[in-house]
């Protein structure tokens, strides 16, 4: 007969979070042997992909930090950041924006989460015969829209033109170089426990508008994506809060994967607190229909930062002041268990893991 005390419920627990914290601490292997669209959606078969074929083939200390741009010193002692991003959303316009304007802020709001403010761009077009001179125009007149807005040029480029059925339109591929202030630095190794999770916004609008703009679903909501730039808004916070830690955009895979990243970099946990959530009804409606969690959906002009706890409240009142801030909120914080793990305090006084998707609800939205 058995001595052993049967275990308590924390204990219980205690295990269950140390098989999923080993599990979670391999490196992702990739098993296919074809690339799928889920290795595109940002998720755990995208790292897979990336980890096995590119970082292994291109290895180098900048690259393996794996951040929206990279962190460059220039023999003068500047540091730059140099970020490259390439656009293949349909349909090519939808409420509230179009992949010229994609394009533009995508690349900008790389550099900016980086810490840089952004400068000069290149752009790259993939045509597809028969594209008609008229849309291509109107796409070049958003992406020039979007570059005074933010306050960058397109300095040079590239045109190719493949056969028909070669391409879905038109392809876009832009990459940005921005100066980084000196004495700035944002990291995942600067994150500690006590620090605040801030949400430069309301989430999910990008994904949801582009998906019912497709009209494969019998849903009509009046959702338009919210791309725009986010670089003045980056330096709001910063002047506001001087000692941020850390700042991403939540694009591919959003909030919840962007969580997630952090929580794998900084071995520590992320907690969300569900009811603090800044999720438009008509986008949460959407997703409720479709049975998708907005945390996963993708965003165009909005990111998640990590400041120390005495700058928070400053952080958010300074956000909210921009224009383009007025629904950012504190919307967690950075615990010292359990390491790695994200996790959502629900409104029903219980929590649940918010784990990495695999693939992406939503595919092709950026």
């Amino acid at each position: 007969m058995s001595t052993t005390e049967p275990a308590t419920s924390a204990e219980r627990e205690d295990r269950v979070l140390e098989r999923i914290d080993k599990f979670r601490q391999r490196r992702p292997r990739l098993l296919d042997e074809v690339v799928t669209l889920a290795h595109g959606a940002g998720g755990k078969s995208s790292a897979a992909l990336v980890d096995a074929v590119f970082v292994e083939a291109f290895r180098n200390d900048e690259l393996e930090q794996l951040g929206d741009a990279a962190a460059l010193s220039m023999p003068s002692g500047e540091r730059l950041a140099f970020s490259t991003d390439s656009y293949v959303v349909q349909p090519l316009r939808f409420p509230g924006g179009s992949i010229g304007h994609l394009a533009v802020h995508g690349t900008v709001n790389d550099l900016a989460v980086s810490g840089a403010r952004p400068r000069w761009l290149s752009a790259a077009f993939v045509i597809e015969e028969g594209f008609p001179i008229a849309e291509l125009r109107e796409i070049v007149a958003d992406m020039s829209e979007a570059a005074v807005l933010s306050g960058v040029q397109i300095v040079t480029g590239d045109t190719k033109v493949v056969g028909k059925g070669a391409a879905d339109g038109v392809y876009i591929s832009t990459a940005g170089v921005g100066v980084i202030p000196e004495g700035r630095r944002l990291s995942p190794d600067l994150v500690r426990a006590g620090d605040k999770v801030l949400l430069s916004g309301t989430i999910g609008a990008h994904g949801m508008a582009v998906m019912l703009a497709r009209g494969d679903l019998a849903i009509e909501a009046d959702i338009a994506s919210d791309t725009a730039p986010v670089n003045s808004l980056v330096e709001a916070l910063l002047e506001a809060a001087p000692s941020t830690r850390w700042m991403r955009d939540a694009t591919r895979g959003g909030v919840g994967t962007v969580c997630n990243e952090l929580a794998h970099a900084c071995q520590l946990a992320v907690i969300i607190d569900e009811h603090s959530l800044p999720v438009e009804p008509q986008v949460l409606g959407a997703c409720d229909m479709l049975g998708i969690d907005p945390l996963y959906v993708a965003n165009e002009g909005k990111f998640v930062a990590v400041v120390a706890a005495e700058e928070a409240d400053a952080a958010v009142a300074a956000l909210r002041a921009h224009p383009r801030g007025g629904d950012a909120a504190a919307v967690g914080e950075i615990l010292a268990e359990p390491p790695g793990i994200v996790a959502l305090r629900t409104s029903f006084g219980g929590s649940r893991i918010v784990d990495m998707l695999v693939g992406d609800p939503l595919p092709r939205i950026c």
